[in-house]
């Protein structure tokens, strides 16, 4: 028998968002790495040759952990740490070629992943999705005083706001 918490959107969210994570780790897990590394990629494949400050900052970590990190994936053979041209003082992390391959099949996981949440589901519900919870987030976001700084993301998706 169901209960009233299980009509709950936001019990949804949760349990939707901590079943993608599981999927998502399991992926990495068969290319050999853990949640968290994948985005040091990302962000190195994005603007390689970034500082440790950057990482971190982009990460939303302190430089300690961010270090930790990297540190990790150098010993894979992912990255590499080199002096700065200008000043030797400053590291710059940049990926190696196994790096740049590995952030390749991270790609082809979470695009593999999107098409298995949204199994079933044609473009314009894809769309509505995506809309309704971008509308979700900019409600929490509002109510911990940081609003969205994008006004027009409805219209990136073609959508006009439906009378309510």
């Amino acid at each position: 028998m169901k209960d009233g918490f299980d009509k709950k959107i936001g019990q949804r969210l949760h349990h939707v968002a901590r079943l993608q994570r599981a999927l998502a780790a399991r992926r990495l897990q068969d290319i050999g790495l853990f949640p968290g590394q994948e985005t040091v990629l990302r962000l190195l494949i994005e603007s390689d040759g970034r500082t440790m400050t950057e990482l971190a900052a982009a990460l939303k970590v302190r430089p300690p952990t961010a270090s930790k990190t990297v540190g990790r994936l150098s010993a894979q053979g992912l990255l590499i740490r080199r002096a700065s041209e200008g000043d030797a003082r400053l590291v710059r992390v940049h990926l190696t070629d196994e790096g740049r391959e590995r952030a390749v099949t991270i790609d082809d996981i979470s695009d593999s992943i999107e098409d298995t949440m949204t199994d079933g589901l044609d473009g314009k519900d894809r769309k509505r999705l995506r809309k309704m919870l971008r509308k979700i987030e900019r409600n929490l976001s509002t109510q911990l005083g940081a609003v969205s700084t994008d006004p027009d993301e409805d219209a990136e998706d073609g959508l006009e706001e439906e009378p309510a």
